[in-house]
């Protein structure tokens, strides 16, 4: 093309354009200067026997080629009481989406495809979702009312969400700040989704159902950090109630971000914390470049109202197209189709996230709205054209495309194409207004791509087959008893000594606090030894071993210091631990007797190493070193065991080895 315009280069300019800056680079001056602003709604599954609204058992995952039937369902767009119709329900309808349930009789029923009446609400479910607003400092609803909030993915076969609120204004205390909290509710979680490919989506229902919390915080966050934290401390208070689900799925997060000029945009599902800062930071950059794309646009186009795309059906045997993308085409009997986007040079190319430019954002919803599978698209400023120099020639002059359009060319089968267009031209228009409302789905690398219409303010209605639930000044102060007493002091004390954060729950939970700051303090032992002591290794030995009634949590100090007094090794306690939880009346000479423990000098044991290595070439004439170092350690952990750590043993065999194999000097 005559065009001498330059991708790569306009995409380097925009970035310069914009101020962007990578997440490692940013300061606040930075997220100020863009007008950085999040909230977080933290999603934790409740502990309970049974799911909320029916007596099927929770927590009971099938595989994903496990099921007992199939539910097959079509999502269709109602009227609302003004006569209105949802712009989530349209697209998801748009969508022409068949939608799979895989059931599992173990744990589904005929109340989640909305044939049977709800239960009455799952009280042990209750009673958690209050005790974990009043350790948020929530203040409890006088009455439960339970609401339905429309659900249009086909996540829940209903169509919609029971829900109700539990708790309302509320706060936690981060290290330098108080984030303020909107609401705690209580609600069923949805299907898991197995796939979504094409026209089919297909879920599992073992999760439906299970009784999950929502915390929802007001937009307070100003940095990508402070997200991430805010998350951290939201998801510890629920674990450390003890009565919580933890692990795989769990507990998820949905992060609305927004950027000065931009709208909430909403990243739904992020599985891991890791991924906030990342996330949270792209998507305001993100909006940032939307509103330098509508600025530049605005500048261009004098009337976006009658802004509209050229398009044409094109021949593909008339373009030389890439061996295996045509092979495809002619398998699949896939149209072929060209579009001129008036004005648009320059926008396709710019940047939005890193690595990604404004024609991704054309892609993701050709294959969410018009579901035609990636690579769906090709268009006049990509880095890696499908089509050479001369077809882009070609396809400009079939448009009839001016010097400062863009173009593109896409492919599906026939019956997607007029959404295609219809999308396309939609997107494009919504670039002259900025940054669209819309839910978008979280990668691991930090970027997100586009999920569905953000769904509007009036999808929740009262749920008639549910009588409200009072909640008595009694049955609330009865309640307060059982909260444990988590202190932010000894969060932030724990984080500073840099005890890992899995530990903090079961100290908590256990009000341990006080015996590890009399480990640290007094008996002057390393903090992340202790804390690793009574957060891992003590929650292990009461998950395995038969406790006594007999047994306190103290003992653990006195066991050190017993061990300290004798001189011993500190690792024999991995050993004596079980023993003293299960039998704490032990003398400290039967718990080492038990353990096989006899007194041998760190000498002695060396001495041994010698020998060993002898037998051992005896044994096995063509072991590695590697092979050597793990049966001597086999053979001498016994022995070790109390009288010096296995790792300086280890340490010792391995430098012993490496001196013997030293070259002598010629």
């Amino acid at each position: 093309m005559k065009n001498k315009f330059n991708p790569r280069q306009n995409y380097r300019q925009t970035l310069e354009d914009i101020g962007y800056v990578t997440l490692k680079e940013a300061t606040q001056a930075d997220y100020d200067r863009i007008g950085f602003m999040s909230g977080l709604e933290v999603h934790q599954q409740l502990k309970t026997r049974e799911k909320l609204f029916c007596r099927c058992p929770s927590a009971r995952y099938q595989k994903d080629d496990e099921f007992d039937a199939e539910i097959i369902r079509h999502m269709r767009p109602t009227l609302s009481e003004l006569g209105e119709y949802d712009g989530t329900a349209l697209m998801e309808f748009k969508t022409r989406k068949e939608i799979i349930y895989r059931i599992k009789n173990e744990t589904t029923c005929t109340y989640e495809v909305d044939d049977t009446p709800p239960f009455p609400l799952n009280r042990e479910a209750l009673e958690i979702a209050i005790e974990i607003s009043l350790l948020k400092k929530l203040n409890i609803v006088g009455e439960v009312h339970i609401t339905r909030k429309q659900y249009l993915d086909g996540s829940i076969p209903t169509g919609f969400q029971r829900t109700a609120i539990i708790g309302v204004e509320g706060e936690i205390e981060l290290p330098h700040k108080k984030i303020r909290l909107i609401q705690l509710s209580i609600e069923e979680d949805s299907c898991r989704e197995i796939s979504d490919v094409g026209h089919t989506r297909v879920y599992k229902t073992d999760r439906l159902g299970m009784p999950l919390i929502e915390t929802v915080t007001y937009p307070d966050m100003v940095n990508p950090q402070e997200v991430a934290q805010t998350c951290h401390f939201i998801r510890f208070l629920n674990r450390s109630t003890g009565k919580v689900f933890t692990g795989m799925g769990a507990a998820r997060q949905d992060v609305n971000v927004s950027c000065r000029g931009g709208t909430r945009v909403e990243i739904k599902g992020v599985s891991k914390i890791r991924y906030i800062p990342a996330l949270t930071h792209n998507e305001a950059f993100r909006q940032w470049a939307l509103l330098h794309i509508r600025e530049s646009l605005l500048k261009k186009v004098k009337k976006p109202q009658e802004w509209k795309i050229i398009s044409r059906q094109l021949e593909p045997d008339y373009f030389e197209l890439k061996p295996r993308m045509a092979k495809t085409m002619k398998e699949n009997d896939w149209h072929f189709y060209a579009v001129a986007l008036p004005k648009f040079q320059g926008v396709l190319s710019h940047f939005t996230q890193p690595g990604k430019v404004f024609a991704d954002e054309l892609s993701d919803r050709l294959k969410v709205i018009a579901c035609i599978e990636k690579p769906n698209m090709d268009h006049s400023e990509s880095f890696k054209p499908l089509l050479n120099e001369e077809g882009w020639v070609q396809v400009k002059k079939l448009l009839q495309a001016r010097a400062d359009d863009a173009l593109l060319v896409f492919w599906g089968p026939e019956e997607d194409i007029s959404t295609a267009l219809e999308t396309i031209e939609e997107r494009c228009r919504m670039a002259f207004e900025g940054v669209p409302n819309e839910t978008r789905k979280a990668f691991a690398d930090g970027t997100t791509i586009f999920e569905r219409v953000l769904p509007g303010a009036d999808r929740m209605y009262p749920d008639t087959d549910s009588a409200p639930i009072p909640l008595e000044d009694d049955y609330i102060e009865s309640l307060k008893d059982r909260i444990p007493p988590v202190s932010i002091d000894a969060w932030k004390q724990m984080q500073k000594w840099k005890i890992p954060e899995d530990a903090y729950e079961y100290i908590l939970k256990k009000n341990l606090f006080p015996l590890l700051e009399h480990m640290v303090k007094e008996m002057n032992e390393d903090p992340v030894f202790a804390g690793t002591l009574l957060g891992h290794r003590l929650k292990h030995v009461e998950g395995q071993v038969k406790p006594s009634a007999e047994f306190d949590y103290w003992q653990v100090a006195d066991l050190i210091s017993m061990i300290r007094n004798r001189k011993l090794d500190m690792a024999i306690i991995h050993h004596l631990l079980p023993l003293v939880y299960q039998y704490p009346k032990m003398d400290f000479d039967s718990l080492l007797t038990s353990v096989r423990y006899k007194p041998v000098s760190k000498e002695k044991i060396i001495a041994d190493i010698p020998f060993l290595k002898k037998k051992f070439c005896t044994l096995r004439k063509n072991g590695d070193a590697k092979a050597e170092v793990r049966w001597l350690m086999g053979q001498l952990r016994v022995k070790a065991l109390g009288n010096m750590s296995l790792k300086e043993l280890r340490d010792i065999i391995i430098n012993n080895k490496a001196k013997k194999t030293k070259a002598k000097p010629q």
